[in-house]
C-alpha cells in the first residue's frame, strides 16, 4: 500500500525533490546546449523528443515522491539514481577506458564542451545528493504505509 501521508514532507524529502527538479534542469540545459551546437549528431528530433518524455516523467515521479508515494521513490532511485546515472557516465567512461585522456580533450575543449561537462557533473551530483536523502529516518517514517 502506498503512503497517503499528510501535512508538509520532512525536509530531506523537500530537499532530495529540489535536487531530482534541478538534475532535470540540468539535463534539459545539456540538451539544449548539445542540440544549440554542432554536437548534436544523429536523430536529433528523436533524442530531444526522448530526453523530453524522461524528463516529464521525473519530474511527475519527483511530484508523486514528495507527495509520499512510496513506488515513486523506489522508481526514482533504481530506474533514474542506477539506470541514469548510468547513462550518464558510460559514455566518458568508455571513451577513458579505449585510452583517451582527459588531459587532452581539456586542452583542446571549447566553451560547449566545458558547459556541457559542467552540466552533466552537476546533474550527477544532484542525482547522488537526492537519493539518499530520500531513504533517511524522517523520510522512511514519511513513506512507511498507513494502518
Amino acid at each position: 500500500m502506498t503512503s497517503l501521508t499528510t501535512g508538509r514532507p520532512p525536509v530531506a524529502v523537500r530537499a532530495a525533490a529540489g535536487l531530482w527538479i534541478a538534475a532535470v534542469a540540468l539535463g534539459a540545459g545539456e540538451t539544449v546546449i548539445v542540440v544549440g551546437s554542432s554536437q548534436a549528431g544523429g536523430n536529433v528530433l528523436a533524442g530531444v523528443l526522448f530526453r523530453g518524455a524522461v524528463y516529464a516523467a521525473a519530474i511527475l515521479t519527483t511530484l508523486r515522491m514528495r507527495a509520499g508515494r512510496r513506488w515513486a521513490r523506489l522508481a526514482l532511485a533504481l530506474v533514474l539514481g542506477i539506470v541514469g546515472t548510468l547513462s550518464l557516465v558510460v559514455e566518458p567512461i568508455s571513451w577513458l577506458a579505449d585510452g583517451n585522456s582527459l588531459s587532452a580533450a581539456t586542452a583542446g575543449a571549447d566553451l560547449t564542451w566545458w558547459a556541457v561537462a559542467a552540466a552533466r557533473a552537476l546533474h550527477v551530483a544532484a542525482v547522488w545528493a537526492a537519493v539518499p536523502l530520500m531513504f533517511t529516518a524522517r523520510a522512511n517514517a514519511y513513506f512507511k504505509p498507513q494502518g
